[in-house]
């Protein structure tokens, strides 16, 4: 809906929500009650773009660190993991470092080289 060009800004404002609250499309409103979150943080201009990362699970990570985060955690996870799903994760997982190798990403440039799961998975039995 457009305002009016002889209607002052705030009237129309004022109107649109006082008509919106009658209709009852304010009730039960996800958060309704409860306070901002971020009220009492420090500014940020980058607020907005964090709460959207975090909402959506999304990162500023590049490719090539999170890959190597992902083997450094992989790597950690491997004793306690059973043989078969051990070799799973492995194996999906040089098919991935493979790929990337393979081709020009944004970023810095990966530094992990494909896997020897043969091995890993024998170090891991130790």
């Amino acid at each position: 809906m457009r305002k009016p060009l002889a209607e002052p800004f705030e009237t129309f404002v004022d109107r649109q929500i006082r008509e919106a609250r009658e209709a009852g499309e304010l009730d039960n409103l996800p958060g309704e009650g409860q306070p901002l979150a971020g009220l009492d943080d420090p500014p940020d201009e980058m607020w907005w773009v964090k709460a959207k990362l975090r909402r959506e699970d999304l990162s500023f990570v590049p490719d090539a660190i999170a890959i190597r985060r992902e083997l450094e955690a992989l790597l950690a996870a491997l004793p306690g993991l059973p043989e078969a799903k051990a070799r799973e994760l492995l194996v999906a997982l040089d098919a991935r470092i493979r790929k990337m190798n393979a081709m020009v990403t944004s970023g810095p440039p990966t530094t992990v080289a494909p896997l020897d799961v043969e091995t890993l998975l024998a170090r891991s039995r130790k």
